[in-house]
C-alpha cells in the first residue's frame, strides 16, 4: 500500500473525449474542470503514460497531478490506473471529475464511491481499478429533453448561456478541489455542496 504523507500526490482526473470537435461538449465536463485548475496555477498539459496529458500542480505545498486521459471516455479506466502506478497514487488522493446528468447545470457534488449512476468512464475507472473508493465531482449537465436520446445529448455543445455562465462554475469547482486537497472531503463537501445564495 502506498504511504500517505503530505508528499503523497493527488490525482484529479477529468474525463472527457479527445479533440477540438468534443471540446465544449456536456460530456467533456471533466476536462473543462481540469483546464481551469491548470489554468488558474499557470501550468501547461504535457503528454505522459499511456494516452494522458499531465499538468502539475501545489496546492499548499501538496503536489496534484491533473490528468486528461485521450482514450475514449468510455475507456478510461487504463490511462487513470497507470498514472495512479506510475506517481505512486493511492485510490484514497484519486478525484474523478466527471458531468452527471442527474443534476441541472450549476449544480455540482462531491462524493466518495457509490455506483457510477450509468456513466461509463466512472465505471471504467472502477472496474480496472477492482474498487469505487475514489472521490468523484460531479458536474451537473441536465436531462435531455424529451425526444433526445442520453447519446445525443452529452455529445451537444453546451448552450450560448451556459458557456457564459461556465467560469464561475468551474472556479466553484476548483475552489472545491483546492479545499480538498487542503482541508479533506468533509471541508470540500460543505462548501461546495451549501445552497447557492
Amino acid at each position: 500500500m502506498t504511504p500517505d504523507t503530505p508528499d503523497t500526490p493527488w490525482l484529479i482526473a477529468g474525463l472527457g473525449n479527445p479533440g477540438p470537435w468534443f471540446r465544449q461538449t456536456r460530456h467533456n465536463a471533466g476536462f473543462l474542470a481540469a483546464d481551469r485548475l491548470a489554468e488558474r496555477h499557470g501550468a501547461r498539459f504535457r503528454r505522459r503514460g499511456i494516452a494522458t496529458l499531465v499538468a502539475e500542480i501545489e496546492v499548499d505545498g501538496r503536489p496534484v497531478l491533473l490528468a486528461k486521459p485521450l482514450w475514449f471516455i468510455n475507456l478510461s479506466g487504463r490511462p487513470v490506473a497507470a498514472l495512479m502506478r506510475r506517481y505512486g497514487v493511492p485510490v484514497e488522493r484519486l478525484v474523478v471529475v466527471q458531468d452527471d446528468l442527474d443534476f441541472a447545470f450549476g449544480s455540482a457534488k462531491l462524493k466518495r464511491g457509490g455506483g457510477p449512476g450509468g456513466h461509463n468512464g466512472v465505471r471504467s475507472v472502477g472496474e480496472v481499478l477492482g474498487t469505487r473508493d475514489f472521490v468523484r465531482l460531479r458536474f451537473g449537465v441536465g436531462r435531455p429533453p424529451k425526444g433526445q436520446s442520453v447519446g445525443d445529448y452529452v455529445l451537444k455543445r453546451f448552450s450560448d448561456d451556459e458557456l457564459a455562465a461556465m467560469p464561475g462554475e468551474l472556479d466553484r469547482c476548483a475552489d472545491a478541489l483546492e479545499t480538498l486537497v487542503r482541508l479533506g472531503l468533509s471541508r470540500a463537501q460543505d462548501a461546495l455542496n451549501a445552497p447557492a445564495r
